[in-house]
Formats: structure tokens, C-alpha cells, sequence
């Protein structure tokens, strides 16, 4: 069945905040007057997260729950969360109430009405330590500045989505916060931005860590690579390759010239020579690596899969 509104919630050890959560996204929705239904994936809690769910299931309608055996990360909870939407518009929000459900009608209109395949939130004001707000500022210009998405705040948790999209990306690692360039490599370019409420933290302890941090910055530049070259690594590589291959090759030319017209000159005790050879391995090594890659692509069964918005057919 098809709903207007999907809300995805991943959540760990959350259990205070999740009644008072649900409670306020079922007041905000009845004003809305729409269907809509919340997904609660309980991301291997090991507190009563998943009970307070049971509970919370039985009285609102428009709870439905996912519960991993273990703790797996954001971006498997958001994956299987996606997976089981249903809705036109699919929005997420993080369930420690710093997201306040106040946004939804907005960012569903943004979505359903004006058309928009993804809308980020942004909180242009925040309530974190510095040891947090720092590490952010740094992450969002880097990963604006690889990407080319001029958003202000990639990690924000509350974001609206077209339901077919979120349906049609794969997310894992720490790649969650780069869903709107996944978005945009998928085809999916009408990308907006909306200042959306901070709220202090109420309950429970904060899951930011530098491991976090960094993993993050590793997955931006394989979501990168991916994105760009996933199905056609012998550009990446073979180009490389071919740079250093000629730039080697070159060198030992000019070696080569020298010694024939200065019988005298000496190539072997030269750090010109020992780089050209090794740029020739490098550049070698890069484009059998670029091959090898073609190779392994053309016997992807998932090579040519690629996403289609509309099709027309013969009457």
C-alpha cells in the first residue's frame, strides 16, 4: 500500500527519547492530514529501545519496526529502512529529538509540491560542543568542495527525499552522509537546502567519535571514485598510468640523447634514471590495474544497470 509520507528513524540505546518523539510526529501528521507511517530500525540497542518500539506500536497505528541483531552503523539502519518505505516522500530524522518534527509539513511541500528530489537540512545555529562543530565546519567544506554540492551541512539527519529515490541507492560504511551525492550521480540533481531547528540534546549521550570522523572522510573518497568511475575504471587507471608511463619514458630518453652526444656522460649514477624506471613500473603497474578493473567490470551483471526516470512504449 502507498502512503503519502514514509519517516525513517535509525536509532541506538535511545529508549527516553523515542515516546515523547513519536508522540510529536503523530500530533504534527494529523494536522497534515495525510498517511503516513514512522520506521523505527533499532540499530542493535542495548538498552529496552526495542520494547519501548513494541510498546510504542501498539499505540500508534503508523508505527511499524525493524530490530538488527546487532549494531551494524546509521547507514545499514537508513538502507533497510529505505527498503521498506513505502511512501511518495520519504523523510529522515534522528531520534535523540535535536530534529524536531516542527519541519516535516515544510519539507514534505518542498518535496511533493515544488518538486525536489532531495531537500538537506541545514542548522545554521547548533547547540554542540566546539569539539564537534569544528570537526564539522572542516568535513562539509572538504566533502563541498569534492562533491561540487554546495550544501552547508552534509551530516544533518533531517532530510526529505522523493520515495523512488531513496529506494533506488545503496548505502553503507559511514555513507550516509553522502547520500545527496550519491543522489546526484544517480541522476538525481535537483538538490536544495533548508534551515531546519537545532535542539539541544534532551537524553542519552552523543555517538560522535574521530573514528567516525575519519571513516567518514575515507568513504567520501571511495563513494568519489565509485561514482565516477564505477563503470569505467581504465579511464582512472590507464590515464595514470599512461601519464607516468610517458613521463619515465621520456626521461630515459633524454638520458639516452645525453650519453650518445657526451660519450663521457653516466646515466647509472644519475637519480634522473632510477626515477624514469620506476615511473615506467608505476605507470605499467597502473594500467594493468586499470585492465584488470575493465575486466572484473564486464563481468558485473549490474554493469549496464542504470536509472531510468520515464519510459514511453508502443501502442
Amino acid at each position: 500500500m502507498i502512503v503519502d509520507l514514509s519517516i525513517v528513524i535509525p536509532l541506538y540505546n535511545e529508549e527516553e527519547s523515542l515516546p515523547e518523539l513519536v508522540e510529536w510526529i503523530d500530533r504534527v501528521v494529523n494536522i497534515m492530514k495525510i498517511d503516513a507511517e514512522i520506521i523505527l530500525v533499532d540499530d542493535g540497542s542495548t538498552d529496552s529501545s526495542w520494547q519501548v518500539v513494541e510498546q510504542l506500536s501498539k499505540r500508534f497505528s503508523l508505527v511499524r519496526g525493524i530490530k538488527f541483531r546487532r549494531n551494524y552503523g546509521k547507514s545499514a539502519a537508513l538502507h533497510t529502512g529505505f527498503n521498506a518505505t513505502r511512501g511518495e516522500v520519504v523523510i529522515t530524522m534522528d531520534a535523540d529529538l535535536q530534529d524536531s518534527p516542527d519541519e516535516i509539513p515544510e519539507l514534505f511541500k518542498l518535496i511533493k509540491e515544488d518538486g525536489y528530489d532531495l531537500i538537506s537540512g541545514w542548522k545554521k545555529e547548533r547547540h554542540d560542543p566546539i569539539s564537534k562543530t569544528i570537526p564539522s565546519k572542516l568535513f562539509n567544506r572538504v566533502t563541498q568542495s569534492i562533491t561540487g554540492i554546495k550544501l552547508h551541512d552534509f551530516n544533518c539527519g533531517l532530510k526529505s527525499y522523493k520515495g523512488e529515490l531513496v529506494r533506488s541507492i545503496e548505502v553503507y560504511g559511514e555513507m550516509h552522509r553522502y547520500i545527496p551525492a550519491i543522489a546526484k550521480w544517480a541522476g538525481y540533481s535537483k538538490i536544495g537546502e533548508k534551515v531546519v531547528q537545532h535542539q539541544a540534546r534532551k537524553y542519552g549521550v552523543t555517538k560522535f567519535g574521530l573514528e567516525r570522523f575519519i571513516n567518514g572522510f575515507l568513504d567520501l573518497l571511495s563513494i568519489t571514485f565509485v561514482g565516477k568511475f564505477a563503470k569505467r575504471p581504465m579511464h582512472l587507471f590507464g590515464s595514470l598510468g599512461t601519464i607516468f608511463f610517458l613521463i619515465g619514458f621520456l626521461m630515459l630518453i633524454y638520458l639516452t640523447v645525453m650519453k650518445i652526444i657526451y660519450a663521457t656522460y653516466g646515466i647509472a649514477d644519475r637519480p634522473l634514471f632510477y626515477m624514469g624506471i620506476l615511473l615506467l613500473i608505476i605507470g605499467s603497474q597502473l594500467f594493468l590495474t586499470g585492465f584488470l578493473a575493465e575486466l572484473i567490470s564486464r563481468n558485473n551483471p549490474k554493469r549496464n544497470d542504470y536509472e531510468i526516470s520515464d519510459t514511453i512504449e508502443t501502442t
